[in-house]
């Protein structure tokens, strides 16, 4: 993946750019928190970088005095794919970073097999702070979250949104039904193909899923990549 941010510098002035653009002239350098490139999962993409410095402090709902991180998502800023779970767990919300507990490093495996790795693809969930002991997400906090990811998919501007569970595939569609039924078809979200396979997790619980997982990611590699 290219480095799209040469320095601290350029970070800098990209930020103030896309600051004064939101909110004018009138900027608090006290209240303006830099951080490197790749803090916090973040991995290049002057705007997407930009807009994580306006979200991360967000304290819209309950989930924020329970966070140890803010996860807002990493990858590659440019992705033609976009993998979308419901919220992170323990191990995201220590480190800050989507996926990478025993299901992400499935998922890397997964993603070697269509000959893909997370520096290809941006991967975030919907909710970008823990639920208590990783509880289903409240549709109140669906409700405030949701803007984020919408921004979040205007910037990268992928090809594909792949929702890893039936939790983030009945969340962004705003459906109910059972993972079957929501799965083996292209749905849209944002104006964006969205396919909806199982979570890794579910792999690791139920090993009979990798098969019909793999026939999923098939249909990724064989219609998406090119």
């Amino acid at each position: 993946m290219p480095n799209l941010m040469k320095n601290d510098s350029d970070l800098r002035n990209c930020y103030l750019d896309q600051y004064t653009d939101i909110y004018g002239e009138n900027i608090y350098l006290s209240s303006i928190d830099f951080v490197q490139n790749n803090s916090n999962g973040i991995e290049g993409g002057c705007e997407l970088t930009a807009f994580y410095h306006l979200i991360k402090d967000c304290q819209n709902c309950e989930l924020c005095k329970s966070r140890t991180n803010f996860v807002f998502g990493v990858g590659n800023p440019n992705a033609d794919i976009v993998f979308v779970g419901e919220a992170p767990g323990k191990n995201e919300d220590l480190k800050g970073e989507p996926f990478v507990g025993r299901g992400g490093q499935l998922l890397n495996k997964i993603l070697a097999a269509i000959n893909l790795t997370r520096e290809d693809i941006y991967i975030l969930n919907v909710l970008k702070c823990r639920p208590p002991k990783n509880r289903d997400p409240l549709q109140s906090e669906i409700e405030e979250c949701e803007p984020y990811l919408k921004h979040q998919l205007e910037l990268i501007k992928p090809k594909l949104i792949v929702a890893l569970g039936k939790v983030a595939g009945n969340t962004v569609l705003k459906a109910n039904d059972t993972l079957s039924n929501l799965r083996g078809k292209v749905h849209t979200y944002q104006g964006i193909d969205l396919i909806v396979t199982y979570h890794p997790a579910a792999l690791l619980r139920n090993p009979e899923l990798k098969q019909p997982t793999w026939e999923d990611f098939k249909k990724i590699r064989d219609n998406y990549l090119h």
